[in-house]
């Protein structure tokens, strides 16, 4: 079992890693790391000493000053230099650079400096290096106005506010769950690589991403529907959005009930997507799922009886309750990474209609379980 340790760990690359790497539990183990530890040798000792392998994602990306960021970036990665060969460690060091490398601003100079420092290192203590040159990120959990554009477009449009385009660049971007498993796959790979590229994944203008996302305001967050989604690059992109909805405020969705002599009738939901439709009763009481999904998109319609839908991101404490009614039919969708569950309340069976956008895969079930 491989020791990971990851500098920047509660950061948006360091949160997603850490809890991907929780999910092969066999395979890894995760070093606890702290912001403090860079401000005492004692503790970036202990550190880098029970360390396999270090992922260094530590860094500061926007601020009004750049020599502060140049002085930041640089000076941690003479601190963690400097740690290794106190102790006399060699793991495997991981380094984010950044594809601002090349341009001529402090940032990207920080970056490249701090990956020349370490391939210094790893030439003359005999350990290993892997420069990655990223790309531009994006995912669920970014901080706006600092992390991507994506981010903040998402906050604002989710929020109803109108983000201006100042550049309307064509961006060349990787899902922060893809560049997960490009780390992941050079961990296990353990090779000496001073400088690798990144691939891309996606390339769009700003202008097509804002697009994307008020479409997705319209149709799913006004609406109700789910949005056409025509490769992977929109599916991330509408999983991103999704988690920057206030989702307490929200859920639950009650739908249009439509009642005649006959009985009643509902409409469940509105595709321009595929997947699968489920039926479930569960009786009074009893709880079903206490899981996870990293990619799937799924909804939850209570039709006949009283159900507590309960969720927490992962890695959080926070619990949102949402109580639902056959009298008053509903819906909740989960966002990725956020382990979920439903229970029957009531003293009748529970109905309960679920869509998710994929069929059922037993040999990659993206289904993860968690106790909420």
């Amino acid at each position: 079992m491989k020791k990971i340790g990851i500098t920047g760990q509660k950061g948006f690359v360091g949160t997603h890693l850490n809890n991907t790497l929780k999910l092969y539990k066999e395979e890894f183990a995760c070093v606890e790391f702290r912001r403090s530890y860079f401000e005492t040798d004692e503790a970036l000792d202990a550190f880098v000493s029970q360390c396999d392998v270090i992922v260094h994602l530590a860094a500061l990306n926007r601020h009004n000053d750049q020599d502060v960021i140049y002085a930041t970036n640089t000076g941690l990665v003479n601190k963690l230099v400097e740690a290794l060969d106190r102790t006399k460690s060699k793991p495997h060091i991981i380094f984010s650079s950044s594809s601002q490398e090349e341009k001529d601003n402090l940032y990207g100079k920080s970056k490249k400096e701090g990956r020349e420092l370490l391939e210094k290192w790893a030439s003359t203590s005999g350990g290993k290096l892997t420069g990655m040159v990223i790309p531009n990120v994006f995912g669920p959990f970014g901080n706006p106005y600092y992390n991507s554009v994506i981010a903040t477009f998402s906050h604002r449009v989710a929020r109803g506010e109108a983000p201006e385009i100042q550049v309307d660049g064509q961006l060349k971007l990787i899902y922060v769950g893809e560049l997960v498993q490009e780390i992941i796959n050079k961990i296990r790979s353990s090779n000496n690589e001073p400088l690798y590229f990144v691939p891309h994944t996606a390339e769009a203008r700003v202008s097509e991403i804002l697009n994307l996302l008020q479409r997705y305001k319209e149709e799913y967050q006004d609406k109700g529907s789910i949005p056409a989604i025509k490769n992977n690059f929109e599916l991330n992109l509408f999983n991103t959005y999704r988690c920057y909805m206030d989702i307490a405020k929200h859920f639950p969705v009650k739908f249009i009930k439509h009642m005649d002599p006959r009985g009643s009738f509902v409409e469940i939901i509105r595709l321009n997507v595929g997947g699968q439709v489920s039926f479930s009763t569960t009786v009074p009481g009893i709880t079903r799922g206490n899981h996870f999904h990293t990619r799937k998109i799924e909804r939850f319609a209570v039709i006949k009886g009283k159900a507590l839908i309960q969720l927490r991101r992962i890695g959080t404490e926070e619990i949102l309750n949402f109580e639902l009614s056959g009298d008053e039919p509903a819906y909740v969708d989960m966002p990725i990474w956020y382990t979920h569950n439903i229970k029957n309340i009531g003293e009748e069976e529970l109905y309960t209609n679920f869509w998710i956008n994929e069929f059922y895969n037993p040999e990659d079930p993206d289904t993860y379980f968690e106790n909420v």
